[in-house]
């Protein structure tokens, strides 16, 4: 972004990442600023009389009052265009690995970098022939990004009119592929083109969530199942499994490209991401799972301001793609140090505090977050209608795993799927510790379960009705002792083990179990339901549940998640005759 010759201020007040300008006469809210001798980036967050209140993205230390600041002209924004799969951005979309090969491991303040490759050639093959009349949104052509993704190259927002030239061949993203010709005159378009990250880029139409985004996860899948297009978080406390299962989620779902934004996180945490990526396998093209993946890292280490950047910064790319056509996943891990950044810049700013020190406006920034969520039909004409979607999942670090806590409580009522973690499901070592009694889903979805929706929740009922007996009937052991429940009761606490043992635990290392389809977790179910249906009915009879408990067919019901869903559906029509002697 160009600078302005009549933009310069100085510095007068530092507390911290905020910093106090005058002189900045043209300056407007949330434009970028360059702020003393190292030209730390920052952004103006507030403008009161001749005070431009800026925070800055950079560690501070050493900056003195007096120092001058310039403005970018513009607000804060990120490049957009071919290049950015397999890419390591911090908050502010600077190459990371580009950085680290040319200033070390230790990466200097100040230091700038494209955050495109400007020399790299890519082969554009159009889609359209000039002369034809295009308006935003339009796909121009594409070039290959990645051996299973081609990357469409959009006419930029606010630009329509006649094509009056369009190329094919090989081209970098700074050189003209097309010239649209406008009631404005002659316009060249390249590969690449900014956006300001706090606007959500427009869109045609938002459509109803009522897609099931698969996850390969059963108790996500079948209990409380996500939208494609929708918005959910996971709150829990350290070491409940919030990281492991966002990476499940960015290896298993069903979308097309993976946004992850690791926000404050531990810098091991997410080394541990950039080590695994690359070598990670996607099960549906066979590729490293980093071909299809945008990481966006910004460590607890850096500069706490930074967070706010990179939670916009991952959103804004996640809506390139949705644009093309594309389905997208944001992983957020964890929004908590967003809102812990927030909390911090609030008080450096003297602002009347909220509920824990947060600033009053929490609740409206997380909502505006993910309400950016959604499945929407993008811009454009040519070509007919195009669907795509961003679906956000965020983990939420409570202080102690008390949900009740402020980011925790605005998340939920922004969310329409909430996973909550639990401590003692962890430490009994059941994962995914996803506390089925708290979770919830607020989504409704259509024909696309494997059977109908009614069957799918009529099973789903069945289950939750007896983990919900389960916990009922463990409150009373613990008061007065198993001796005082009935058979029947006995039966139940049985099935209820099966369920979280044989369906519910799920282990992300084994090489068949690691992902489920739909199909066989509906088999899955049966089987187990329809044992307890038939254990019931031998329990009134008068049967006793050692004896059924000790069919050979249990054994195989424990082995069911190590077993493709062929062999599940076998071993689900076998359930009538391994159980004969027990019906009534």
């Amino acid at each position: 972004m160009k600078e302005k010759a009549d933009t310069l201020g100085r510095i007068v007040r530092i507390a911290g990442p905020v910093v106090g300008v005058v002189g900045l006469q043209n300056a407007r809210l949330h434009d970028v600023v360059y702020v003393g001798e190292l030209r730390l980036v920052g952004e103006v967050i507030r403008l009161a009389g001749e005070v431009a209140t800026i925070q800055v993205y950079e560690e501070t230390s050493g900056v003195r009052l007096g120092e001058p600041v310039s403005t970018a002209g513009g607000p804060l924004s990120v490049r957009l265009g071919p290049g950015l799969l397999g890419q390591v951005y911090d908050g502010l979309q600077r190459p990371l690995t580009l950085l680290a090969e040319q200033a070390g491991a230790f990466m200097p303040r100040g230091v700038l970098a494209p955050p495109l490759d400007t020399e790299r050639k890519w082969s554009f093959s159009p889609a359209l022939l000039a002369g034809e009349t295009v308006v935003t949104g339009d796909i121009l052509g594409s070039v290959p990004e990645s051996a299973h993704l081609d990357h469409r190259i959009l006419v930029p927002p606010g630009v329509r009119g006649r094509l009056i030239e369009i190329g094919q061949g090989e081209f970098s993203v700074q050189e003209p592929i097309a010239a649209i010709e406008s009631a404005g005159g002659i316009r060249s378009i390249t590969m690449a083109h900014s956006w300001p990250v706090r606007h959500p880029r427009p869109v045609r139409e938002r459509r109803s969530p009522k897609e099931v985004l698969v996850t390969g996860t059963r108790v996500i899948d079948a209990f409380f199942p996500l939208a494609r297009g929708g918005a959910a978080i996971i709150p829990g406390g350290f070491g409940t499994g919030k990281t492991v299962l966002q990476h499940a989620l960015s290896r298993w779902a069903e979308v097309d490209v993976v946004v992850y934004v690791g926000c404050g996180e531990r810098g091991n945490e997410m080394a541990e991401v950039l080590e695994d990526f690359p070598r990670l396998e996607d099960l549906r093209t066979g590729l490293p799972l980093m071909d299809r993946t945008v990481l966006i890292a910004n460590t607890s280490n850096m500069p706490v301001a930074a967070r706010e950047a990179s939670i916009y910064t991952g959103m804004t790319i996640a809506e390139y793609y949705r644009d093309m056509g594309y389905d997208v996943l944001l992983l957020a891990d964890s929004t908590s140090r967003w809102g812990e950044a927030l909390r911090e810049i609030s008080g450096r700013l003297e602002e009347m505090p909220g509920e824990e020190g947060y600033p009053a406006y929490l609740g409206t920034r997380i909502a505006e977050f993910y309400e950016r969520a959604g499945r929407v039909t993008p811009l454009g004409a040519a070509g007919g209608p195009r669907s795509g979607s961003v679906t956000v999942v965020g983990a939420v670090s409570p202080p102690g795993g008390d949900f009740s806590e402020p980011m925790t409580q605005s998340s939920m009522r922004a969310a329409g799927t909430f996973w909550a973690l639990d401590y003692d499901l962890s430490r009994r070592r059941h994962f995914p510790a996803i506390n089925w009694i708290q979770s919830y889903t607020l989504y409704k979805f259509d024909g696309t379960t494997p059977d109908s929706p009614e069957a799918w929740e009529a099973l789903t009922k069945e289950a939750m009705i007896v983990l919900r007996r389960e916990s009922e009937l463990l409150e009373i052991v613990q008061l007065v002792g198993p001796d005082a429940l009935s058979e029947a009761e006995r039966a139940v606490l049985f099935t209820a083990r099966m369920i979280r043992e044989d369906f519910l635990q799920q282990s992300a290392f084994h090489p068949v179990d690691r992902f489920c389809s739909l199909e066989k977790a509906r088999w899955m179910l049966r089987t187990i339901l329809e044992i307890h249906r038939l254990i019931q009915r031998a329990v009134e009879a008068d049967i006793p549940l050692e004896r059924l408990a000790a069919r050979p067919i249990m054994a195989e019901v424990a082995r069911m998640k190590e077993r493709s869903v062929e062999e599940v559906r076998a071993l689900a029509g076998r359930v009538p005759e391994n159980m004969e002697g027990v019906r009534v």
